[in-house]
């Protein structure tokens, strides 16, 4: 572009970021984040989310911590996005206990979980087993008054039947239902739902059947 007289703004150099990090390109992207701090566009908030969700899917997320350790060098002040960026890392990477320190250590920093990151740290959680602290999370975020999505209700009721807890699981499809929502949990585990059904011969109700597999 420079060679056509054409100087790219930040936005422009976000989405070459954005490209470089879904295509798996860190290197590209590392470089045009150097070209940014030393030529300009000035890196804002934006590039730097972009730039730690690219290193956290490669699964590289201790660099993505020291890239985050440089931000704040740079008196650029994470917002709750770069948070919830890092702690789905840390989730995914299963360093539930960091993701979980992290979370908890918002409200500290004067910052409010919002539903995205709430519905990460809850889905991080049932991964690793801790059925309780996510359900005690879920029911918290409607309690908050957020609008749990079917998203969040899968990952919660996949948890669960993850772990034989059939009470929950039904009450929180029953949920889904009267809400208009679908489930979509893995026919495996919906397997077991059909297996604990039949076992204990519960009346086929229309709002279960169509959860069937």
């Amino acid at each position: 572009m420079s060679d056509k007289g054409l100087v790219p703004n930040t936005v422009t150099c976000n989405t070459l970021l954005s490209g470089f990090s879904q295509a798996g390109r860190h290197v590209a992207a590392e470089q045009l984040f150097m070209d940014m701090n030393a030529n300009g566009p000035t890196p804002d908030l934006v590039t730097y989310a972009t730039m730690l969700d690219g290193l956290c899917m490669q699964g590289c997320v201790d660099e993505a911590l020291t890239f985050f350790q440089t931000m704040k060098k740079h008196s650029v002040k994470p917002d709750i996005v770069i948070y919830t960026v890092l702690i789905g890392g840390m989730c995914n990477s299963g360093k539930i206990k960091h993701a979980r320190e992290l979370f908890n250590s918002l409200s500290l920093k004067g910052l409010q979980p919002d539903a995205r990151t709430c519905s990460i740290m809850i889905n991080g959680l049932c991964k690793e087993g801790f059925l309780d602290e996510a359900y005690k999370l879920f029911r918290k975020l409607e309690k908050d008054g957020y609008s749990l999505s079917s998203c969040c209700y899968n990952m919660m009721i996949r948890g669960l039947l993850r772990e034989k807890d059939m009470s929950r699981a039904v009450q929180l499809i029953n949920e889904m239902v009267d809400r208009g929502f679908s489930a979509d949990a893995t026919t495996a585990e919906l397997g077991s739902f059909s297996t604990f059904v039949s076992s204990a011969k519960l009346e086929a109700t229309d709002s279960t059947v169509f959860l069937l597999p």
